[in-house]
């Protein structure tokens, strides 16, 4: 009877009988209890209602890329005021640096941060690039995944087509203001000024203002966003990053203005040599993954396997295909779009055995060692300045190249860790440096042996900048925010050959400067005795004082002569 009452739940109490110590059972009195006891019982979860698979149909919609960004802005760079407010100049710059440079032309940028309230502000970049075609502006600024560089392998700032419309749209949902661009593209012809937003449910432009307005420039493009942001000085900061660029870019002049300052800063360009102009490259066959082939040999219009080969990769010559298709055995009059699975896999894996000559490089721009050193010298005081660029190498398939350049003494503290730079396709990498590449390069290599203190698994310490740049067709970066490099083998080891030649360098200028300053340590001991010979001799062997003097100017040039010897 008991354990039927316990089955049903009936609370059991933990007193004993008076007769015979079992215990007894407690029913509870319906009065005592408090409201929410007295409450019907819960719905058995058998009963509820339940989705169904055309309930779950109906609320099933295509999310467009605008609309995930804008709820996850941090992949972009846009997760907190200061950053955004670097991101948002970092894009505009770095557009408006590759529209100058792909017409030819010197860059002269005006980068003004205007404060409107405590955390909200004003960005305008103005450049003297070649404009933008009326039809195209709403597009660029209003759409994601819009632009011209994605498809394109060579080295460019911007990849995905992705930054200054993402800027927009931050500004759009922290201030609700329109994006406004002002944009002519030649002399004599119409400046457009439009102010757009973007609807984030389609990925689409939305025109606000579109008029013709009175503009001074000949030609150009000048960018305006609102945001809501925070301005600090320091690393990581908007400074931090036109002063890096001013060094990665010495053909470039930079007018900036920012809140608080009596003027602008005008940081001059160093050179006015443009950058060697990259060449578009077909992709190479290593880098190309077999889906990608698949889809390839689906596309093209070209009806021989062979023909396929040569016209839609680089590197790949007759001889090559032919070498190719026999290790797949297929022929090379196979027409592409009829290759079953298992062809292509065979031809997959015949592309990745066969050896074919690594791609070009002239879809790269390097900066260049002379550049380089000139960018430092601009920007940097410093006593010692090396430059190294190494020559290109391959990853999966793509091209890159790696520079690194040192600046040593000067005004660069000698107690603190060393400042080091990262460059991509020369933008400076301001955030996540733990996780890239570069970083771990730096890490890696132990700079006692070039003259400098560390500490395990720190940076090393002393008066030195280093300066760091990776120029490719497509950076592998870490993600879409472009702030760290992927730690590729092939990357890592030519990092780590370019840092180890400035290293030696450094450690020469080091080993040299030491002794030198033991020379002179140690002829100045000497210089100060000589007049005291002289006295002695004199005392000793009864010279006159213009014997003496004499001595004393002959000890002084034996001196001189040991020392230049």
């Amino acid at each position: 009877m008991i354990a039927s009452f316990m089955d049903l739940g009936a609370p059991v109490s933990s007193s004993k009988s008076r007769s015979g110590g079992s215990p007894q059972l407690d029913f509870p009195d319906m009065e005592s209890l408090p409201p929410e006891a007295k409450e019907e019982p819960v719905e058995p979860p058998e009963t509820r209602k339940r989705e169904t698979a055309e309930s779950m149909a109906r609320r099933q919609r295509e999310i467009s890329i605008s609309e995930f960004f804008s709820k996850n802005r941090h992949l972009l760079g846009f997760d907190n005021p200061r950053k955004a407010l670097l991101t948002t100049v970092k894009e505009a710059v770095d557009n408006s640096l590759d529209a100058c440079e792909d017409a030819g032309i010197l860059p002269s940028l005006k980068v003004e941060i205007i404060q409107i309230e405590e955390e909200r502000f004003r960005v305008c970049v103005e450049d003297n690039g070649p404009g933008i075609v009326k039809a195209q502006i709403p597009k660029i600024f209003g759409k994601l995944l819009y632009g011209s560089k994605f498809h394109t392998l060579k080295q460019s700032r911007g990849q995905q087509g992705i930054g200054i419309s993402a800027a927009g749209m931050y500004g759009l949902l922290t201030t609700g203001k329109s994006i406004a661009v002002t944009s002519r593209t030649g002399p004599g012809k119409p400046a457009h000024y439009y102010e757009i937003q973007i609807d984030t449910r389609k990925n689409a432009p939305q025109v606000i203002t579109d008029r013709v307005v009175e503009w001074e420039p000949p030609h150009g493009t000048r960018v305006e966003i609102e945001l809501a942001g925070t301005y600090k000085k320091g690393r990581h900061s908007v400074d931090d990053y036109i002063r890096q660029t001013a060094i990665a870019n010495p053909h470039c002049e930079i007018v900036f203005s920012v809140p608080g300052e009596d003027g602008p800063l005008h940081l001059e360009r160093g050179s006015s040599v443009l950058p060697p102009e990259p060449k578009a490259i077909k992709p190479h066959p290593y880098g190309v993954e077999l889906g990608v082939l698949i889809r390839m040999m689906k596309e093209s219009p070209v009806r021989q396997l062979g023909a396929f080969l040569q016209k839609e990769f680089s590197r790949v010559s007759s001889r090559v295909a032919q070498e190719i298709c026999g290790e797949a055995s297929l022929k090379t009059r196979a027409n592409p779009r009829s290759i079953a699975a298992g062809e292509a896999e065979r031809l997959y894996r015949a592309i990745n055995s066969t050896k074919i000559m690594s791609p070009a490089t002239n879809c790269l721009s390097p900066i260049g060692e002379e550049q380089i050193l000139s960018g430092l010298k601009k920007e940097i005081d410093a006593d010692f300045y090396t430059a190294v660029t190494r020559s290109p190498s391959v990853y999966r398939g793509n091209p890159f190249q790696v520079e690194a350049g040192l600046a040593y003494g000067g005004t660069l503290p000698g107690d603190e860790l060393v400042e080091l730079m990262r460059f991509a396709n020369r933008v400076p990498l301001q955030y996540q440096q733990s996780a890239c590449a570069i970083s771990k390069a730096v890490l890696g290599i132990d700079w006692r042996s070039y003259g400098l203190s560390q500490s395990k698994g720190a940076l090393p310490a002393g008066p030195v900048l280093l300066f760091v740049h990776i120029a490719s067709a497509w950076v592998p970066f870490t993600s879409e925010s472009k702030e760290a490099v992927a730690a590729y083998p092939e990357i890592t080891r030519e990092l780590r050959l370019a840092l180890q030649e400035c290293g030696r360098k450094l450690a020469s200028h080091i080993r040299t400067h030491r002794r030198a300053a033991e020379e002179q340590k140690k002829r100045s001991y000497i210089e100060k005795y000589i007049p005291h010979i002289g006295i002695a001799l004199r005392e000793i062997l009864g010279f006159s004082e213009s014997a003496e003097n004499r001595l004393v100017e002959t000890l002084k040039d034996v001196l001189e002569r040991s020392r230049t010897a």
